[in-house]
């Protein structure tokens, strides 16, 4: 478990087809300020697919080699509502990420998610109404998103968020996009993640439950135009079920 061995690293220093494997494609040189607003394209991420309001669709994932998965859902602008499950053989949910977001071309959904280094799938599934169709695709990560995803946790210390409690950080202008990190250990991660612009209103929301947050942390990015932008981290589990937050700029 190649990326686990990693982020425990990390950890100790911060105290074209549904059945094929889906691979990265391979994309042009990009400059520097449009590197990340392009990879996270979703007809540049792998296989991409329209899905109508109440409908779902899948991915397969064989290679246990390999662990982490990019997930991005976009739209036309339109409301975004859907939920991304990891499905391990044939009757096992590990991981739930219910995803929202008002504007679907503003603010797409932009998620990593690790498989366990097992054969798996992720699901997405539109909840949205029919006369909401959203687009989808997923396929196994780039090494330069494992590595940021790992950077964040060396390079900030991260803040302890017991049960029931809520974290808030500010961003100005300046910042573009917010990546967001919450784990574990090994306890269960039951927490949600928005982004507000304004007193409680919130542009987009990830509800993440998972039995492991430390094989299966959370990992979202979101697009943070105009001032006013705020990260709100609630942890929805007990008292007895902490769980902590690296949240910065990318």
């Amino acid at each position: 478990m190649k990326f686990l061995s990693g982020l425990a690293v990390a950890l100790a220093a911060a105290s074209a087809d549904a059945f094929t494997v889906n691979a990265p494609r391979t994309a042009a040189p990009k400059t520097a300020l449009s590197q990340t607003a392009t990879e996270w394209d979703v007809a540049s991420i792998g296989r991409s697919v329209r899905i109508e309001g109440s409908s779902r669709e899948h991915w397969e994932f064989p290679d246990s080699n390999q662990e982490i998965v990019q997930v991005g859902i976009d739209s036309n602008g339109r409301p975004v509502e859907s939920l991304i499950e990891l499905w391990i053989g044939p009757d096992w949910t590990p991981m739930k990420v219910k995803a929202y977001t008002e504007d679907g071309m503003m603010r797409p959904v932009q998620s990593l998610i690790g498989t366990r280094n097992k054969a798996a799938a992720i699901d997405i599934n539109n909840t949205g109404p029919g006369d909401f169709p959203l687009n989808a695709a997923a396929a196994y990560a780039d090494p330069s998103m494992v590595a940021q995803r790992a950077d964040l946790i060396t390079a900030n210390q991260g803040r302890y968020i017991e049960g029931g409690a809520v974290h808030s950080v500010n961003f100005d202008a300046t910042v573009d996009q917010v990546q967001v990190l919450l784990y574990t250990d090994t306890r269960q991660l039951n927490a949600q993640v928005e982004l507000l612009n304004g007193p409680n209103n919130f542009k987009q929301k990830y509800e993440v439950f998972t039995n492991n947050g430390l094989l299966n942390s959370l990992y979202v990015i979101f697009n943070a135009p105009g001032a006013g932008n705020v990260v709100r981290v609630t942890n929805l589990a007990p008292l007895e079920f902490p769980c902590k937050a690296f949240i910065a700029s990318v």
